[in-house]
C-alpha cells in the first residue's frame, strides 16, 4: 500500500473562527485536519510547512511547498491548500517535472464551519493518489479530480469546474 504524505499550507480548510477578534483565521498547526483524521481513525502522515490563507502566499512559499515535495521519501503526495491560489502552487510544481503523484485539495468553506465540503475534497484527494499509477499533478476538488491545468475556480458560481 501507497504511504500518503499530507502537507497542509493552511487555507480555507483549516481556518477556524476566532471568537477574540470575530475573524477566521487559518490554524497553523492544521488542527482541522487533524480532527477530521481523527474522527476516521486514519494515520497519514502530516507535515505543515506554511500555515497561510493562500492570497498571502508568494513565489518564495511556493519553493517552499516544491521543496517539502522534493524532499519527502513519499511518492504520493496530497497537498491541503488554499483555493485562490491553487492554481498556481500547482503550476510551480509541474514545472518542476517531480516524478510523484501530488494531488492538491482544499475547501470552499472551513471545515470547522461546515466538514461536508472540505471531507468529500479530502477524501477524493485521498482517493485518487492511491489509485492513480503514474506521476503528475492533479486537483481534487467539488466530485472533480483533473490535471491541475484543466480544472479552474470559478468564482461566479463558488466552486471548481472542468475547463472549457
Amino acid at each position: 500500500m501507497k504511504t500518503i504524505l499530507l502537507l497542509s499550507t493552511g487555507g480555507t480548510f483549516n481556518k477556524t473562527y476566532n471568537p477574540l477578534n470575530g475573524h477566521l483565521e487559518v490554524d497553523p498547526h492544521a488542527t482541522p485536519l487533524r480532527r477530521l483524521l481523527e474522527s476516521w481513525q486514519a494515520a497519514y502522515p502530516i507535515r505543515t510547512i506554511l500555515g497561510k490563507d493562500s492570497l498571502e502566499m508568494d513565489a518564495s512559499d511556493r519553493n517552499t511547498l516544491l521543496a517539502a515535495i522534493q524532499d519527502a521519501e513519499e511518492e504520493t503526495i496530497v497537498v491541503i491548500h488554499g483555493t485562490d491560489t491553487m492554481d498556481l502552487s500547482a503550476a510551480r510544481v509541474a514545472q518542476a517535472q517531480v516524478p510523484k503523484r501530488i494531488v492538491f485539495t482544499g475547501a470552499m468553506v472551513p471545515w470547522s464551519i461546515d466538514p461536508v465540503e472540505a471531507t468529500a475534497n479530502l477524501a477524493s484527494a485521498i482517493g485518487y493518489a492511491r489509485a492513480v499509477a503514474r506521476p503528475g499533478v492533479y486537483l481534487a476538488m467539488n466530485g472533480h479530480i483533473l490535471p491541475y491545468n484543466r480544472l479552474v475556480k470559478d468564482r461566479a458560481v463558488g466552486r471548481f469546474v472542468p475547463e472549457g
